[in-house]
């Protein structure tokens, strides 16, 4: 019986511009759903995990397209409810070599926004989980998410399941502090943590809301910081992405990982973008797909990294690529050859 993995947030309606246009070019944009958790969830399903998704959609044409959408590439959606309020909406501008991508969200009063914490029966739907993860993109989006995800950690704790938390922090959709304040109090229900906050404001090295790069790779500064987060919150894994950014489409990307006693530095990859959009994701989900499954977690890492340095030669947010693909580039693959 393969595991079961739930994730908590919220589907968006992605509108991208054609080609690397910018917005003031754009006449036509294309459509696709997305969003961080969704994203985890399809690449989960991808792997053949029993992967389930919460959220809620509004009631119309436009939110059954969207589950539609998750079910096409074999998510669950049991779980999710229709109801008032709007999509959630991002818009996407892909840049190309000096100039950065771009990312606009138009998603305030959307229906997850508008949900009640009576609507999501945690305990039936974690009782039989092996995982559950949630980001603070969703936590970012009001009080009601925040008091959600409470709801579903309390469930999790109730029945031993792992949590994965990816901080996430977007600055569209609230402030440092405010992020910072409300992730400290969910990591404490955490086993896994995806990035770093800094719990004794050591002001050389902060939290960098715009880029985890650290081309000068510092061993004992993040030592320094993962010791600190484990002590206090109590996790078992903290986890961040190095991307060195050389162009909008040029990057490298390796991670670190410590479980406590030991700082593990993944093997790093050079690679060309067609879309970067959904890698941290793609990243999360390779973690998670690994570490249930029972591998350790230098493997799990490894396994990761190499899912998001292939989500990067796919468009839209969904990492639409299977263990044995992962495993090939693992093994050394990393020519595109032609396969026949």
């Amino acid at each position: 019986m393969s595991k079961k993995v739930v994730t908590l947030g919220e589907l968006l309606l992605r509108l991208s511009t054609q080609g690397c246009k910018r917005f003031c070019q754009a006449n036509t944009f294309d459509a696709i759903y997305g969003g961080s958790e969704a994203n985890v969830s399809v690449s989960l399903a991808n792997f053949g995990v029993n992967s389930y998704f919460v959220s809620k959609l509004p009631n119309n044409p436009i939110g059954r397209s969207a589950e539609a959408f998750l079910k096409e590439y074999g998510v669950n959606t049991d779980y999710i409810k229709l109801g008032k309020g709007r999509m959630g909406i991002y818009f996407y501008e892909k840049g190309t070599s000096v100039r950065s991508s771009k990312v606009v969200y138009d998603r305030d009063n959307s229906a997850i926004t508008k949900a009640s914490v009576d609507e999501f029966e945690f305990d039936e739907i974690l009782k039989d989980a092996d995982w559950f993860h949630v980001s603070g993109i969703t936590l970012a989006l009001g009080e009601n998410c925040i008091e959600i995800c409470k709801k579903a950690l309390k469930s999790a704790k109730k029945y031993n399941i792992p949590v994965s938390v990816d901080l996430n922090y977007r600055k569209q959709l609230w402030p440092f502090d405010k992020f910072e304040n409300t992730m400290s109090e969910i990591l404490k229900d955490a086993d896994l943590c995806i990035g770093w906050l800094d719990s004794n404001k050591n002001k050389d090295f902060r939290y960098n809301t715009a880029n985890f790069a650290q081309k000068d790779f510092d061993e004992s500064k993040y030592i320094k910081i993962f010791k600190n987060m484990c002590k206090s919150y109590n996790l078992k894994y903290v986890v961040t992405t190095l991307r060195e950014s050389y162009l909008a489409d040029n990057n490298g990307l390796s991670a670190v990982a410590y479980d406590g006693n030991e700082l593990y530095h993944s093997k790093k990859y050079n690679f060309n973008i067609l879309d970067r959009v959904g890698a941290g994701d793609a990243f999360a989900a390779g973690l998670i797909y690994k570490l249930v499954s029972g591998s350790n977690y230098k493997d799990a890492l490894e396994f990761a990294v190499a899912a998001s340095v292939l989500k990067h030669s796919i468009e839209g947010d969904f990492n639409l690529v299977s263990e044995e693909e992962v495993k090939n580039l693992l093994s050394g693959n990393i020519y595109g050859s032609l396969q026949r």
